[in-house]
């Protein structure tokens, strides 16, 4: 997952999260303000149930 937070004048955060990183790029060329285009990686293990 991509996420683009935008920092503006008026001391306000917006996120927008993108499923791939072309969507993510295309947009924050449109994005006024201060803007960070991040990765978000998953690393949590699998749920495993103990068997009885």
């Amino acid at each position: 997952m991509w996420v683009i937070t935008v920092y503006s004048e008026k001391n306000k955060t917006t996120m927008f999260e993108f499923e791939n990183e072309e969507e993510a790029r295309e947009m924050i060329k449109h994005l006024q303000g201060c803007r960070i285009l991040s990765e978000v990686i998953y690393n949590d293990p699998p749920l495993v149930r103990e068997k009885r």
